[in-house]
């Protein structure tokens, strides 16, 4: 009968030891699988998201990922940047650029109207669209906000300057005032176009930016 204890007492050890092993191996899968698949954040934009000029390694989605990355933020970020295009254009394409189980959507629209002097009430009525529909789809945006050229005029820049903030405060989104901000105005860190940024300009775009994604990523469900 002690022999009969004692064989049953090691079984018992022997099972909880089992257990214990699946219940770790199941823990690191999961890790593992939580980790092989990050969460998808499309940049949706125009040439200065899609990097015109630059390798792809140098546009602002792909440094950014690289900036998320050092802080421990695992994210994937799509470039889903279109050189010309305006935010018609970025709402026409917004269902196949932006697919289902995006976790959130960089939205950098806004600069072709305004170098084209098209109508800032057009270019409000488009992003308003596409943050309607994206909330419809549960897709959190962060809102990245473009501001008219002087040469414009005094009216011109306070009405489309204003599209921005406006926007981010009717949906409740959070708001990166200039995309270009410390890079604008600055030859060193432009192309010779003055309008499209070098790789140095990028940087110095993400190093600002860096900060509100890593909030907003921390943010999403």
């Amino acid at each position: 009968m002690q022999e009969f204890g004692a064989l049953e007492r090691f079984s018992v050890v022997r099972l909880r030891i089992y257990a214990s092993i699946v219940a770790i191996l199941t823990f690191l899968v999961s890790g593992f699988a939580a980790r092989a698949e990050p969460p998808h954040l499309v940049a949706l934009g125009d040439s200065l998201t899609a990097g015109l000029g630059l390798e792809a390694q140098n546009a602002y989605p792909a440094k950014l990922q690289a900036a998320l990355a050092r802080q421990g933020i695992d994210v994937a970020i799509d470039n889903a940047g279109v050189s010309g295009d305006t935010t018609d254009g970025g709402l026409a394409r917004l269902d196949w650029s932006v697919p289902d189980g995006t976790k959130g959507v960089l939205l950098e629209l806004g600069a072709n109207d305004m170098l084209r002097g098209m109508d800032p009430g057009q270019a409000r009525a488009n992003l308003d669209q596409i943050l309607v529909q994206l909330k419809q789809r549960n897709i959190p945006v962060l809102l990245l906000g473009m501001r008219a050229a002087p040469n414009l005029g005094a009216d011109y820049q306070k009405t489309f300057d204003a599209i921005y903030p406006d926007l981010a405060a009717k949906y409740q989104v959070p708001l990166y005032p200039f995309f270009l901000d410390g890079v604008a105005g600055t030859p060193k860190l432009n192309q010779a176009d003055g309008m499209h940024p070098t790789a140095d300009g990028v940087d110095v775009i993400v190093g600002r930016l860096t900060p509100v994604v890593a909030g907003f990523v921390k943010g999403l469900k």
